[in-house]
């Protein structure tokens, strides 16, 4: 099958690699619809994140058909369209049965094999899903393929976020970052709070996020602090979601924060320090709340959303490309270019 593949820094390959198959009777094989590319396959990509061996198939956002089921699969059958989170989970370990779906003792992220072991991803003709009663969900019948996918991931980590702010509706919130995850993160806090800030240096996502009933804001605006400084009667924004994941997201979710407020990152993190000290989250008495989102446990909520269809969730895909020109995707996402914000690939 053809598969999008891991060639190291700032390289991905579209190969001919082995088709995969049930291994275990809990398994599950998918022929893949539509796959994307999120912001943290560019952590490897970009060589922030080290330990990926070279040749694994690459990508944690699919959708598609079950083909082949394994033997003890009771809740899916061959034709059903499916969505899978980031991630495995049993739905019956100590953490599953708490909603951590994302740390379930026996749970593989897809698109992940290091040193010879893990779970390669969804950009590819098929896919295995091991744990698929557990893992999968079932596509709404009237939700378009790209926006059902997006329950698997960027959804669900934007609202994750958001319930991670403990979000109060007299609140005023600021989300760091219009990417896809903080415009899904600006939804999610719009449906809590009145009053929505979201930064972004990129005018194109700042617009994105505007149509989501925010006021958007660029940090590197001088008038922008004085803004919130305004909203706030000079306290500082009550919850900060930061989805971006660097440094300077972090000191600018601080800056932006009042005393006894909260900042809740959704943002993949590779920087080994934070941008505030021990000592300065004393003196504003913060929250700091973080960590991978339980996106199976959240789809729960996301996607009856998207079976909805409150929100043109197909806007975040800025590009639509089939497998061949992955590299492209990848770079232009990576780069930025031509006002890219997320890529759907196509096999």
């Amino acid at each position: 099958m053809r598969a999008v593949t891991f060639g190291g820094v700032s390289k991905v390959i579209v190969e001919q690699v082995a088709a995969p198959r049930v291994v275990e009777p809990s398994d599950v094989v998918v022929a893949v619809r539509v796959a994307a590319i999120c912001g943290s396959d560019l952590h490897p990509y970009s060589g922030r994140e080290t330990g990926l061996d070279l040749g694994t198939v690459m990508g944690h956002e699919f959708l598609g058909e079950v083909v082949e089921v394994g033997s003890a699969v009771e809740r899916f059958s061959r034709g059903d369209r499916v969505v899978a989170p980031f991630t495995t989970s049993c739905g019956g370990c100590w953490y599953c049965e708490r909603g951590l779906t994302a740390r379930c003792e026996r749970g593989q992220l897809f698109g992940w094999v290091q040193d010879g072991h893990g779970l390669h991803g969804g950009q590819a003709e098929y896919v295995r899903v091991p744990l698929a009663d557990a893992t999968l969900v079932q596509a709404p019948s009237g939700a378009s393929d790209e926006a059902a996918l997006l329950a698997g991931d960027v959804l669900s980590t934007g609202f994750y976020c958001a319930q991670l702010g403990c979000i109060e509706a007299d609140h005023v919130v600021a989300v760091i970052g219009a990417g896809p995850v903080g415009v899904c993160a600006t939804i999610a806090a719009r449906r809590q709070a009145e009053r929505v800030f979201v930064f972004d240096l990129i005018s194109a996502r700042r617009e994105l996020a505007a149509r989501h009933g925010a006021t958007a804001l660029d940090p590197a605006d001088a008038t922008a602090m004085e803004q919130i400084q305004a909203a706030t009667g000079g306290r500082g924004v009550d919850v900060v979601l930061e989805c971006v994941g660097s440094e300077r997201a972090t000191a600018l979710s601080y800056a932006l924060v009042r005393p006894g407020g909260t900042i809740a990152a959704a943002g993949v993190h590779c920087e080994p320090h934070f941008a505030f000290s021990p000592g300065d989250a004393y003196d504003k008495n913060l929250t700091y709340r973080a960590g991978r989102c339980p996106a199976r446990a959240m789809m729960e909520v996301t996607m009856p959303l998207v079976a909805a269809g409150e929100h043109d969730l197909g806007a975040l895909f800025s590009h639509r490309l089939p497998f061949e020109e992955a590299a492209r995707g990848y770079e232009m996402f990576a780069r930025r270019e031509d006002g890219c914000t997320k890529v759907l690939l196509a096999p």
